[in-house]
């Protein structure tokens, strides 16, 4: 196993437990990490210490892998291409994945931003939860990972407000310009979203128009959750009874 992520089975020699796991994927700025953040709100969970959640959330940002020197000066000037599957580290995806799926207790690292790197002294211990959303552009990219979900999820937001958002997030929260922001995505971001993101859409159980503005989606999620939560809904699938059948929710 990586020395990035850390697991251990026992949690004070009780095994840990086993999750329902929850794939979020969707273009850049869609509304993915909201829409988690909104979930875990109504369940109450973003105030209740890590280790007493039922319910968490791990970016796929945190498994981007190590850029080489070269790789890095290009990323400082906006050239490389972090939307690409190669840019990920997907066995290392897998791995804690998995390692979450057997109810282990993992560490996982924070990403700078700002430096395009994994700060490796800084993790997040990830703690046996009854329910883990995993959420990121190319979540549902990687066939082995994509097959470890037991529920899927797309944030489908349109392109023009997607790029209205990414615009002030890059140069606000970032660090980075104006130029360097719109080359970034005309170059890489646009043609990889439309190359390997878009295309996953049609492995999703349920798409979400408008992520976090679509309420009455993000309220049948969070009933669907809340059933698994208190033992009422089948572990392997969407509960018919809060969802029906249709895999687009549109309200």
């Amino acid at each position: 196993m990586s020395d990035m992520t850390k697991c251990n089975g026992k949690i004070n020699g009780i095994e840990g437990k086993t999750p329902f796991l929850i794939g979020v994927a969707g273009g850049t700025a869609s509304g993915k990490s909201t829409v988690c953040k909104r979930i875990m709100e109504k369940l109450g969970q973003v105030d209740m210490d890590n280790a007493q959640r039922q319910v968490v959330c791990i970016s796929q940002d945190s498994f981007y892998r190590d850029l080489s020197k070269e790789e890095i000066v290009k990323a400082e000037k906006g050239q490389f291409n972090f939307d690409h599957p190669d840019a990920f580290n997907e066995k290392l995806m897998e791995t804690t994945l998995r390692d979450i799926l057997e109810g282990r207790k993992c560490e996982i690292p924070v990403y700078d931003y700002k430096n395009h790197k994994i700060r490796k002294d800084d993790m997040v211990t990830i703690y046996p939860a009854d329910v883990v959303l995993f959420e990121g552009i190319l979540v549902f990219y990687f066939p082995e990972i994509r097959n470890l979900f037991h529920m899927k999820l797309f944030v489908d937001t349109d392109s023009d407000t997607r790029l209205a958002r990414r615009v002030p997030r890059d140069i606000n929260e970032r660090g980075r310009d104006l130029d360097q922001v719109l080359h970034q995505y005309m170059n890489f971001v646009k043609p990889a979203f439309e190359e390997f993101c878009s295309p996953t859409k049609k492995f999703a159980d349920v798409i979400i128009p408008r992520g976090a503005d679509n309420l009455v989606a993000i309220d049948l999620i969070v009933h669907h959750i809340w059933d698994i939560l208190h033992g009422n809904s089948h572990p392997n699938g969407l509960n018919n009874s809060r969802l029906g059948t249709s895999s687009d929710i549109r309200r």
